[in-house]
């Protein structure tokens, strides 16, 4: 888990109290139209109150923050950061906004700016933080499946109609040991009869702890075929501090152990065929491979190495990146599986628009891609990291057909 400096914290807090202060000089403003004495101190009592308290509650947490259990840790920064976001953005919007409409008073006279602007002002405020608290609250586990069919030329007959679920970056210890909150989507898995499951990374954060429980969750998901896994960068503990090596090792030794464990064949540069009806195709993994600062663990050449005969290839690699760099180009794979991106967890979806900032980093993103016959699918993610909620990006279930043209 990635550590701020006190000062950096000090500087967070300044910020924070600096658009608390300019945010209720402009509260005043409107709270002077109630009549009631009552309810005005009431709100400005409770204003302050929620203020002060963050700010506190930051500054305690960070003095005591190499002090707390690792799993307390997770919980009580992830839930402090979805607050102080909550907060913090609409306070800033509700700032800028009726700054902007009372001194430039541009469309309204001076009478009607007296109600019409702090209304807006109010509005531009709440409509932020409902949104922020409605991807914190619902949209966070809100599951949705996408579904596509893909058309091969040279997909072997008797695979013509396989059903292939790819699911990606749980980020498992944002769960908290939610059980039932995966198990919906692990219903909805298991209703779509897929032959494989493929799950393409970032399992957990950073520790191995993380996974407690959720064997039980995990071997109820259900593949005809078999069920495929491989690492993400978050997965091999990089993101954290430890004592010794050792000690990473064996966190990254019992991640590998839980997918043995609930069923999953975890293909590190590697690969297996599968066979039907004397026929064949080959499905490979790759360790995570991605741009610096991301590692580069992966060996494509090394898992293709086996199955380099096998005309029809599926390729399991979590950064997409990796299509671009070393697949299209340079191999025959004819399906690539990713993730990794989690689509930003924030974006806009209108028929088949679909846009995210996060596309201003990556080239391949969400969804579905085509190069040269060669196809990528960027799943958008079950889980989260960083910011505990999806706005505009739900997380994901890909429901794959492929068939094939002949």
């Amino acid at each position: 888990m990635r550590s701020y400096s006190l000062f950096t914290i000090l500087l967070l807090c300044a910020a924070i109290l600096l658009v608390d202060v300019l945010s209720f000089y402009w509260l005043q403003r409107i709270t002077h139209l109630i009549n009631a004495s009552f309810l005005k101190n009431s709100i400005h009592i409770l204003f302050w109150i929620f203020s002060v308290g963050l700010i506190t509650v930051i500054i305690i947490l960070k003095i005591t923050l190499d002090d707390i259990n690792p799993r307390r840790k997770h919980l009580l920064v992830s839930s402090l950061y979805g607050l102080t976001v909550s907060s913090f953005i609409p306070k800033i919007l509700f700032v800028i906004i009726i700054s902007v409409l009372f001194y430039g008073n541009y469309v309204f006279s001076e009478n009607q700016s007296l109600v019409v602007i702090p209304l807006v002002g109010v509005l531009s405020g709440v409509f932020p933080f409902f949104a922020i608290s409605y991807a914190i609250f619902r949209a966070v586990y809100h599951f949705k499946i996408y579904k596509h069919k893909l058309y091969f030329n040279h997909l072997p007959e008797s695979f013509a109609g396989l059903k292939i679920v790819h699911i990606s970056d749980l980020h498992l210890g944002g769960f908290n040991k939610r059980y039932k909150v995966l198990k919906k989507a692990v219903n909805l898995i298991n209703a779509l009869h897929a032959d494989f499951i493929f799950f393409t990374g970032d399992l957990v954060n950073n520790y191995a702890w993380e996974l407690v429980g959720w064997d039980k969750v995990f071997n109820q998901l259900l593949a005809k075929k078999g069920k495929y896994a491989v690492l993400g960068n978050h997965d091999y503990g990089d993101y954290s501090k430890w004592e010794t090596k050792a000690d990473k090792i064996e966190n990254l030794n019992e991640i590998k152990r839980f997918y043995q464990g609930v069923g999953f064949k975890l293909l590190l540069n590697s690969s297996e065929i599968v066979k039907r009806d004397e026929e064949a195709i080959a499905i490979v993994g790759v360790e995570n491979w991605g741009r610096p600062p991301f590692k580069q663990y992966g060996d494509l050449q090394k898992a293709l190495s086996l199955v380099a005969h096998i005309p029809f290839k599926i390729l399991l690699s979590h950064d997409p990146t990796h299509w671009n760099e070393e697949v299209i180009h340079n191999t025959d794979i004819a399906l690539t599986l990713s993730g990794h991106t989690h689509g930003m967890q924030l974006g806009l979806n209108y028929k088949n628009m679909t846009w995210s900032p996060i596309k201003y980093k990556y080239k391949h993103w969400a969804g579905l891609y085509e190069h040269n016959k060669q196809y990528l699918y960027v799943n958008r993610g079950l889980g989260w990291i960083g910011f505990p909620g999806r706005l505009g990006m739900r997380p994901e279930i890909t429901y794959l057909e492929l068939h094939s043209n002949k």
